[in-house]
């Protein structure tokens, strides 16, 4: 445990240098991703503009958006997955791609339910008001690829037989 803590001790200390929430707006994109790598998710917006995630799906519980303008300048870097982000799931019709776009790659695709009721559901990794290790589930219907719910519960990956660890 020790040479664990020893070997990621220095890897924190490189990475708490670099904070991607610290990117202002105004900041060309160019000096972004070379600082942060290349965004996991790029999309167009209607407007002209485009949105580009970074994320530390599957196994953390953060992403990064900016809205990029057409002459390349982030226009704003903002978290996503928070609970008022996802409140944003029951306003409209949301497609699988408008998810990705909106939050980047989930954790986890599965399947659930019986045969003939089932649903496709995308967890996404986050923390429930800043604290609780969670998953929003959002659920789309097989034949329409729409979301029908979502909803959080405890992060899976946090329990250890019937315990869990927060």
């Amino acid at each position: 445990m020790h040479r664990l803590v020893a070997l990621l001790l220095p890897l924190s200390a490189l990475v708490g240098c670099a904070n991607i929430a610290e990117v202002a707006p105004g900041t060309p994109y160019a000096d972004v991703t070379a600082k942060f790598g290349k965004p996991t998710t790029f999309c167009d917006l209607a407007d002209g503009s485009n949105r580009a995630i970074w994320t530390s799906q599957p196994f953390g519980e953060q992403a990064w958006a900016a809205v990029v303008t057409t002459d390349g300048i982030v226009q704003s870097m903002q978290p996503v997955l928070k609970d008022k982000s996802f409140e944003r799931l029951s306003q409209g019709t949301w497609t699988p791609e408008r998810v990705r776009c909106a939050f980047g790659p989930p954790a986890d695709v599965d399947e659930v339910g019986l045969p003939g009721v089932r649903k496709v559901v995308w967890s996404y990794r986050y923390r429930q008001y800043d604290v609780w290790y969670s998953m929003m589930y959002v659920f789309f219907d097989p034949a329409t690829q729409i979301v029908v719910n979502h909803y959080p519960g405890p992060d899976p990956m946090y329990m250890y037989g019937d315990i869990w660890f927060f």
